[in-house]
């Protein structure tokens, strides 16, 4: 399976977090699954560890390793994605959140995301 990691969920498998549901941890955990880690993802990660909504900063710092370490795929933004997440209905406030779903939408891949207000966008999330 192909799957697009959200934010959050990324960060709570780094951090080996309760907050991950049982089947993202075996989504992560299976190595004959693809998971495909946006570069937005370090972008709003860099965001909220400066802002302090995110602590401690290590988790920023790891990113890159993580990713690495675990056979992640980094994911490209391209300028198609982000024309269309900027043409979204602002159903989410978050535009890091709006990028996903994009990207989700024109690569036809599921989202691992506890966020439900992704529904909304036509992208099949996984919980």
């Amino acid at each position: 399976m192909r799957i697009l990691a959200d934010t959050h969920a990324l960060i709570w498998w780094m951090r080996a977090d309760a907050r991950l549901s049982k089947r993202g941890m075996a989504i992560l955990k299976d190595p004959g699954n693809e998971i495909l880690v946006s570069a937005v993802v370090g972008w709003e990660i860099a965001i909220k560890v400066k802002l302090g909504k995110i602590a401690p900063a290590s988790v920023l710092r790891d990113l890159e390793e993580a990713v690495a370490v675990e056979g992640f795929v980094e994911l490209p933004i391209t300028l198609a994605q982000a024309i269309r997440a900027g043409s979204f209905m602002l159903h989410h406030n978050d535009p890091f959140d709006r990028l996903l779903a994009a990207q989700a939408q024109s690569l036809n891949l599921p989202i691992l995301s506890a966020d439900r207000v992704l529904d909304q966008y036509g992208v099949q999330r996984i919980w």
